[in-house]
């Protein structure tokens, strides 16, 4: 981890990414409003989430919390990948 900046930066880009891949997949794909509303509002409270996180560390060992805060970033990402691929 180089900085809390670019971590929140790296958060915003993947959240955006995500975001914008669902645009794209309600529009081309056609796919029900509902279950496009559902993953979007999932994407935006994983990057509410996740900038939360980032930004109130637990006090005591910092380098376990943030290494547990990429891997929770990770998971979370994957499942909404995954729900998006299932539409």
């Amino acid at each position: 981890m180089a900085n809390k900046r670019e971590l929140k930066k790296s958060i915003n880009f993947v959240a955006g990414d995500l975001f914008q891949e669902c645009l794209v997949l309600k529009l081309i794909k056609k796919v029900d409003n509902e279950k496009v509303d559902e993953v979007l509002t999932d994407i935006l409270n994983l990057q509410n989430e996740f900038l939360a996180r980032t930004n109130h560390p637990q006090p005591g060992n910092v380098k376990a919390y943030f290494r547990k805060l990429y891997s929770d970033f990770g998971d979370a990402v994957e499942a909404i990948i995954n729900k998006m691929q299932a539409m």
